[in-house]
């Protein structure tokens, strides 16, 4: 008994050490060290798959315009509620839109980027003329602005439909119009504290903007179909 003990144990002493022979054999090398200077040299395109591209760019897209959303949301909170914080968030919902005009510069340059970020920021400086006149109750200051965030809505459509073919102008203006129309709903629920209407429009302008976003990474795509191959 005690032989055929010593011997099963012997046996798979054997064993292991032959298992570990052979792993050692067919575990991969390790990589060579590569310097910083060759790993800047190493393109986007060389790290990342066509389609891995565009997912980054649809994620980035609607990272941005959700935050474009989210943080304007919180201005029209902040200043209804003339809470303290409303200049702190009006500056960190301007820079998302130079973040936004600094997505497409890759693709149409430094000053297409520029040229949208400003007509962006004109978009929020017009919200906000039109959620002070909505508090104060100045219909005329209101109408003013309302007119003013049209024309800057349409001349973003112009923009954007004269650099990429795949956007068409007339939707575009829709679009945009529409999210005009629902963060004036937003405004208007707030202020009559129909915080279900709020809610409502908020959610539907969050689902808007998001499918706004997902027409311009299409169009990016598709325009520019050689920077998402392998």
């Amino acid at each position: 008994m005690r032989r055929t003990w010593l011997t099963a144990i012997l046996l798979l002493f054997v064993s292991v050490c032959l298992v570990g022979i052979s792993y050692a054999a067919e575990a991969p090398k390790a990589s060579p060290k590569v310097s910083p200077k060759v790993s800047q040299k190493v393109s986007q395109k060389g790290r990342m798959s066509g389609p891995m591209r565009m997912i980054a760019l649809r994620t980035r897209m609607r990272t941005l315009w959700g935050d474009h959303i989210a943080w304007k949301r919180n201005y029209i909170i902040s200043t209804v509620a003339g809470l303290p914080d409303a200049d702190k968030v009006a500056e960190r919902l301007l820079k998302n839109q130079d973040d936004i005009g600094n997505v497409i510069k890759p693709f149409y340059g430094d000053e297409a980027g520029k040229k949208l970020s400003s007509l962006l920021r004109g978009h929020i400086l017009i919200a906000a003329e039109v959620v002070k006149a909505a508090k104060t109750g100045k219909q005329k200051d209101m109408d003013k602005a309302r007119e003013k965030w049209l024309k800057n809505a349409d001349d973003i459509a112009a923009f954007l439909s004269g650099a990429n073919p795949n956007w068409p102008r007339k939707a575009l203006e829709d679009m945009l119009r529409k999210h005009l129309e629902f963060t004036t709903q937003e405004v208007t629920a707030r202020l009559k504290k129909d915080w279900a209407a709020d809610i409502d429009a908020y959610d539907k302008g969050r689902m808007h903007i998001l499918n706004f976003s997902d027409v311009l990474t299409a169009g990016i795509i598709k325009q520019f179909p050689g920077r998402f191959k392998d």
